[in-house]
């Protein structure tokens, strides 16, 4: 059975604010570029956005490829669930729980991103996690927290699990299921997982050498949550400010569809 047709995007953009638009824009980006990284897993992972001024948020219509999804086809719920606004689409129901979850607590979040990739659920099946080996590696660790395995986020009793291992951290590992990011702005979340994903990489790769790994120095980790606050200080948050417009041009030459 093949899905509805998405809304038409005047339809849409004809009733909701130019800021819920704005972030319907820069959320339909957001998948585009997790697809153009290969970070997707065909329908299945999510990213959602908090709809400014409201406790709804955004999230992808369950059926859709990430290179398909448009600022249009995004579904609208509010905390219970409940779709906000007529769309032919569902929402995944284990999208739900675990962004649900972050943004009921969460209120300093905009954007949740989740992502399955082959590097980093092979991190998260790690014992140690991730381990100190690398500059992107600093970043993760001084804002990091683990979250175990429960099997697929069905179970609404653990949501205060999954809020309670989270706490005010940026970076999540799910234990045997896959990386987590979340931050004030979609362009902040993006550049996070990007990290995270080139953390665990790189990790992967070392381990494959099969050498003894050099581990950055105590000292160095100890003071890493002050460096990587100078660092973003500067930067305005996570540096998203300054890569989310080049990421945008980039993704304008080559998939510019996200727009409608």
């Amino acid at each position: 059975m093949s899905l509805a047709p998405a809304p038409s995007p005047q339809n849409v953009k004809a009733q909701v604010s130019a800021a819920e638009w704005q972030t319907r824009v820069d959320l339909a980006a957001c998948y585009r570029l997790v697809a153009m990284h290969g970070w997707d897993d065909l329908i299945f992972t999510h990213i959602s956005a908090k709809v400014p001024g409201t406790e709804d948020f955004l999230i992808n219509p369950y059926g859709l490829m990430f290179h398909e999804i448009t600022a249009s086809s995004l579904v609208k719920v509010d905390q219970a669930g409940n779709k906000q606004m007529d769309s032919p689409y569902e929402i995944n129901p284990a999208g739900y729980t675990i962004h649900s979850a972050i943004h009921e607590v969460r209120h300093d979040v905009t954007c949740v991103l989740h992502t399955h990739t082959a590097a980093g659920v092979a991190v998260c099946a790690q014992k140690q996690g991730v381990l100190p080996i690398s500059q992107q590696s600093l970043f993760v660790l001084s804002n990091l927290g683990y979250h175990a395995y429960e099997g697929v986020a069905l179970n609404h009793e653990e949501k205060a699990r999954l809020q309670a291992d989270l706490g005010q951290n940026n970076f999540l590992m799910l234990h045997n299921h896959g990386l987590l990011t979340c931050a004030g702005t979609i362009a902040d979340t993006f550049l996070m997982m990007f990290t995270f994903q080139r953390a665990c990489e790189i990790q992967v790769l070392a381990q494959s050498g099969g050498t003894e790994l050099i581990a950055i120095e105590p000292q160095i980790l100890a003071g890493a949550k002050a460096m990587v606050a100078a660092v973003t200080k500067s930067a305005q948050g996570m540096g998203g400010a300054l890569a989310w417009p080049a990421l945008l041009r980039k993704l304008d030459q080559q998939d510019p569809g996200y727009k409608s």
